[in-house]
């Protein structure tokens, strides 16, 4: 997928923030040792089935797995997204590698 537009980790705010220019769709999230969970995506309404989601989803995704940590997806449009996408399941935290 094309990146459009630019992430960023606000960690002072505990969300991911992707520019849209004229606004911003986000994913917070609770950091732990070792793992993330992200709790709530949004979108801005005027955004919404443009892959807007889609493309936040990756890229945040593709930080986490820099950062060498396992995700907790207890936000259900994340959950859907890692569904869908079995080549992100190796970041999910299972009882198996905890």
């Amino acid at each position: 997928m094309e990146k459009k537009h630019s992430l960023v980790d606000n960690a002072a705010e505990k969300r991911y923030e992707l520019d849209l220019g004229d606004d911003m769709a986000l994913i917070e999230y609770v950091l732990g040792r070792g793992l993330i969970v992200l709790t709530h995506t949004e979108v801005p309404e005027q955004y919404e089935g443009q892959g807007i989601g889609k493309e936040l989803v990756q890229a945040v995704l593709e930080d986490i797995r820099t950062k060498e940590i396992k995700v907790v997806p207890q936000c259900p449009f994340v959950a859907a997204y890692i569904r869908r996408h079995p080549e992100w399941m190796d970041l999910v935290l299972t009882a198996e590698n905890k």
